[in-house]
């Protein structure tokens, strides 16, 4: 009983063209009329032929992955990555994206020197396509390093220093100012920041446009202390923020889980949210909806931005890029219970 697959040779007698014209179809090559192309789909359906990857793969010169890079710093830089939202988003929306385009995924750490020339070697040997990359350090050398290697990548934000690169991005300063004018709309008269590592560009906007709305309403200077975006930071950064400022009454912080530690250090002592102290949070994570009570915050659209990185990589994978694109997100004020 003859057990062999469908062939290319069985897929060109089913459409009635060449070999070679199924090969080109199969893999990806242009240079094939558009009606000439459905006839061979066709007959692919029709036989049930699955191309053979490590074949194509020697055709194409495309190992059909790409990394999504996490690049930042610690022993314990992995866990943290599962354990916050955000990231969750990222691959969430970068993994649709990719599934459609038949692109698999793999996701890799650089949380060191070490591990850095250990991904830009696995990039360079065509181990991947591309990557997308997600750096939490501003001085992250890991997009520099890629560049020299001339390997494909996408940045999630814009990096710290100008670089010729394209990445995805939200107005992080236009979502500053809407957390300031929302909790000037409720009245807050004492208002303070748990704010992002300012050495991060879009910790520095956010709290760019959270002065902003101030001046523009003729208020002062803010008290701000800084976090870490974890619940432990904001935790922390609230306790600093009472002992020195105990009027506040309006706190805005750099993202969500910060927020919902915010929340629970004024539960503690004994102030109720939003009642006597409201608090304005930042992403619209699942953390959002979890905390106690639900967090007003700041929409960022992570899944979307992934989905966009995964696009702008898969058109740089088609043929040269015309230069780097910059997409940039607009935020969106979600409110709930917190204020």
């Amino acid at each position: 009983m003859d057990r062999r697959g469908p062939t290319l040779e069985d897929v060109a007698r089913e459409a009635g063209v060449s070999r070679a014209t199924v090969s080109r179809v199969v893999n990806g090559i242009r240079n094939v009329d558009p009606g000439i192309q459905d006839l061979v789909r066709r007959a692919i359906r029709s036989t049930g032929y699955t191309p053979n990857g490590a074949a194509r793969s020697l055709v194409t010169r495309r190992a059909e992955t790409v990394a999504l890079l996490v690049s930042g710093a610690g022993d314990a830089f992995a866990a943290r990555v599962f354990a916050d939202p955000f990231f969750g988003r990222i691959v969430s929306g970068a993994v649709t994206c990719l599934r459609g385009r038949a692109i698999h995924p793999v996701l890799m750490f650089a949380e060191s020197d070490a591990a850095r020339t250990q991904v830009v070697d696995y990039l360079r040997r065509g181990s991947a396509d591309g990557a997308l990359v997600v750096s939490v350090q501003a001085d992250d050398p890991l997009p520099r390093m890629l560049l020299a290697a001339r390997v494909p990548l996408v940045l999630f934000a814009r990096p710290a220093q100008p670089l010729p690169v394209s990445y995805v991005d939200m107005d992080h300063r236009r979502g500053g100012r809407l957390a300031a004018e929302h909790l000037l709309a409720r009245g807050c008269r004492h208002l303070a920041v748990i704010g992002a590592p300012r050495d991060l560009p879009a910790g520095r906007d956010r709290l760019a446009g959270f002065r902003d709305a101030l001046g523009r309403a003729g208020r002062g200077p803010v008290p701000v202390a800084e976090g870490d975006f974890t619940h432990d930071g904001g935790a922390a950064a609230m306790t600093r923020l009472l002992a020195e400022h105990p009027g506040v009454d309006g706190v805005f912080a750099a993202n969500d889980l910060m927020a919902q530690g915010a929340c629970r250090i004024l539960r503690e002592r004994g102030r109720r949210v939003p009642e006597d102290t409201a608090v304005v949070g930042f992403d619209d994570s699942t953390v959002a909806t979890a905390c106690r009570p639900s967090l007003t915050t700041v929409r960022q659209p992570v899944e979307k931005m992934a989905a966009a990185m995964g696009e702008l990589l898969a058109d740089q994978l088609k043929g040269p890029p015309h230069g780097p694109a910059h997409l940039v997100f607009e935020p969106e004020l979600v409110v709930r219970e917190s204020a």
